[in-house]
C-alpha cells in the first residue's frame, strides 16, 4: 500500500472568532487528527491557520473551521493549498 497524500494549508477564518475560544479549538481539533501546524489571532480580528498532515484529515479540520466552538460565528474561510508539507 502507498503513501497517503499528505497536503499544507494556510487558512484564514473570518467573523466573530476570537475571544470564543476559537484558536484554542482549532489547536485541540488539529492535534486529534495529528496535523501539524500553527494558529494565531491576527490583529484584524481573524485566526489564521497553517496545517500539513493527511489530506483527509486536513480537510475535515477545514470542514470544522466553518463552523468552530460553539460561541463562534464565522462568517467566511479563506484557504489554500501550499506547495509543501510543514516540517
Amino acid at each position: 500500500m502507498g503513501k497517503e497524500e499528505e497536503i499544507c494549508i494556510h487558512a484564514i477564518v473570518f467573523g466573530l472568532v476570537q475571544g470564543v475560544c476559537y484558536r484554542s479549538s482549532t489547536e485541540k481539533t488539529a492535534r486529534a487528527l495529528g496535523l501539524r501546524g500553527t494558529v494565531r489571532n491576527c490583529a484584524d480580528g481573524s485566526v489564521e491557520i497553517y496545517a500539513s498532515g493527511k489530506k483527509e484529515d486536513v480537510e475535515a479540520l477545514l470542514q470544522w473551521c466553518h463552523e468552530g466552538p460553539p460561541y463562534a460565528d464565522v462568517s467566511k474561510v479563506e484557504s489554500k493549498i501550499l506547495a509543501s508539507p510543514l516540517s
